[in-house]
């Protein structure tokens, strides 16, 4: 194969451009979320449980687009520090809601100006296509993942 086809691949293919800009967003909003004592991940979860009642642990890796096992993982140190509790769904005992404590609560009030302010930055960067355009496309994408796993689950 020409190494052409390798540069060509490179620059076209959608998945690493997307892997390279995840991780260089996750790290600057780890750095900017530390002193809250927060990753960028636990700060999406906390405010994915940010919700009037508990959502089920399915409901939060949904909205997250994460598998539960990951997902209760990732819960484990943020129940630890009081942030976050996991209990049984009193309707369906086989089912786990996962609430935001008044620590987890008050940690994420802390942190959203951080949040907000780097947040307003990377926007501020982006000229075209600006932020609403990459986060339609974006959302287009997790939809098509989501269709396409469906339709490969359910065709014999």
């Amino acid at each position: 194969m020409p190494f052409a086809t390798t540069l060509m691949v490179r620059d076209r293919c959608l998945c690493l451009h997307a892997q390279r800009a995840a991780r260089v967003l996750a790290r600057r909003f780890d750095d900017a979320l530390r002193p809250h004592g927060l990753t960028n991940e636990q700060f999406s979860l906390l405010m994915a449980l940010n919700r009037p009642k508990p959502p089920s642990i399915g409901a939060v890796a949904k909205t997250l687009g994460a598998d539960r096992t990951t997902l209760t993982a990732a819960l484990k140190p943020l129940a630890r520090e009081g942030l976050a509790d996991v209990s049984p769904d009193p309707e369906d005992r086989r089912s786990r809601r996962v609430a935001l404590t008044a620590a987890g609560h008050a940690r994420l009030l802390a942190a959203l100006p951080v949040w907000l302010a780097l947040h307003e930055d990377l926007e501020a960067r982006l000229a075209a296509p600006d932020a609403q355009e990459i986060r339609k496309g974006m959302e287009t994408l997790a939809h098509w993942s989501t269709e396409t796993r469906t339709t490969e689950e359910t065709t014999p």
